[in-house]
């Protein structure tokens, strides 16, 4: 576990190893396994080499030679994150802390927001936390992101992410989120957070509680939709009483509340998980708004759950909820062209194929536009896959002379 460790972040704190975690049940509890590292995690033969240095006594300097080896391998900024995402201003420098990969949301990545109260296993924002200057993003450039924002008028939404902006005190944050409220053209500002789940002190008991929520108050009075993106992986995670409290003076404020997670192998891989998580989040008047696929980062292969089974699960907790609960989209992968939900599986033409579509895309006119894929019982992200129905390509890759990407245009009605 150390040596694991040692490659990937691992913290935690005394909330979620007194109230969430089940220590009887251990080491199967889910919670015990979403924080604490797992021997298996990565490869057996570079455990056993930090293990060996572990055990020999070896200075830091070596042992971080070694963890960064390994860490290379583990790609840690998928999706484009460095070289993609990154804007300039004015065509010069590129701008740290944003990511603007979609035309009208931008991500910001607060210098004090990057860490959390504990972190996940399955994390693939990992890469932020291991004390590495050239994985990490961040900036405290409060000017130059509002800046960018105000000379941006297709940009409708900020979210707020890091690591867990919540977990700067609201004298931190207020500086950040503030400006932000005189640009007229934007709509929404949204937090990504999991400190409802891992931290709900944040909003009950905290010295500065009632401020954060005051804040919070401010933003929605000011005509925009704050949207509270909150990170629930396992149900256990509502159980306790103080999460519930937290939730209500949450919602109190005007803020909405959206609930997301990605399915995870041993911790959440199974429908009743998930019929029990989205009930339990619309009773308590949040919105289940995301199923993700474990990206293509960091320990994926011991976490990942193959499409095809990601697409049953979700079907069959998606059938078992009301309406209320359907707001909920995925299997969707957080992929370099774009989110890519996984729709269904169905024969055409006598070819299994996967039905996916775009959510969101860095090529607008692909958003909403279904395609198809080989079914493949092993594939685990979107480019383990192949064009399926004589498409010669994906519709994001270029298309030669004579070729089809598999696009399909619908009917409007």
């Amino acid at each position: 576990m150390q040596a694991v460790a040692t490659v990937l972040p691992f913290r935690v704190n005394s909330y979620v190893v007194d109230e969430l975690i089940d220590w009887d049940a251990a080491p199967d509890d889910p919670i015990y396994r979403l924080v604490f590292p797992q021997a298996d995690m990565l490869p057996k033969e570079d455990v056993s080499r930090i293990a060996d240095l572990l055990s020999a006594g070896a200075k830091r300097k070596e042992l971080n030679e070694a963890a960064n080896e390994v860490r290379a391998q583990l790609n840690p900024h998928p999706a484009g994150q460095m070289d993609l995402n990154v804007p300039t201003m004015g065509n010069e420098e590129p701008i740290p802390g944003i990511q603007h990969k979609y035309n009208e949301t931008v991500l910001f990545f607060p210098k004090q927001g990057q860490t959390c109260h504990a972190y996940c296993t399955y994390c693939f924002r990992w890469a932020q936390f291991v004390g590495d200057a050239d994985l990490k993003f961040a900036s405290s450039e409060i000017d130059q992101m509002v800046e960018y924002v105000r000379s941006h008028p297709e940009i409708t939404s900020v979210l707020f992410t890091g690591g867990d902006p919540m977990i700067m005190g609201e004298g931190v944050i207020s500086r950040y989120i503030e400006p932000l409220l005189e640009i007229e053209h934007l709509e929404a500002i949204r937090i990504g957070t999991k400190a409802l789940g891992y931290w709900p002190q944040r909003f009950v008991t905290d010295p500065d509680a009632d401020d954060t929520l005051r804040l919070f108050e401010k933003v929605v009075e000011s005509g925009k939709n704050l949207a509270f993106m909150a990170h629930f992986s396992h149900p256990n995670e509502m159980a306790p009483d103080l999460v519930q409290e937290a939730v209500r003076r949450v919602r109190n404020t005007g803020a909405v509340i959206r609930t997301q997670a990605p399915l995870i192998r041993t911790i959440n891989d199974d429908p009743g998980t998930w019929e029990t998580m989205w009930r339990t989040h619309v009773r308590h008047g949040m919105v289940p708004y995301y199923m993700f696929v474990e990206r293509d980062t960091g320990p994926q292969d011991y976490f990942a759950v193959p499409l095809a089974e990601a697409y049953d699960i979700f079907r069959n907790a998606y059938q078992r909820v009301s309406g209320l609960a359907r707001t909920v989209r995925g299997p969707s992968m957080s992929a370099t062209p774009g989110k890519v939900c996984i729709d269904g599986v169905t024969e055409v033409a006598g070819e299994k194929v996967f039905v996916l579509h775009f959510i969101q895309a860095r090529d607008p006119e692909l958003v909403g536009r279904p395609f198809f894929a080989e079914y493949d019982e092993n594939a685990a992200w979107l480019f383990d896959l192949k064009p399926a129905l004589g498409a010669t390509h994906f519709p994001w890759e270029t298309v030669p002379e004579g070729g089809s990407n598999g696009l399909v245009d619908l009917p409007r009605l």
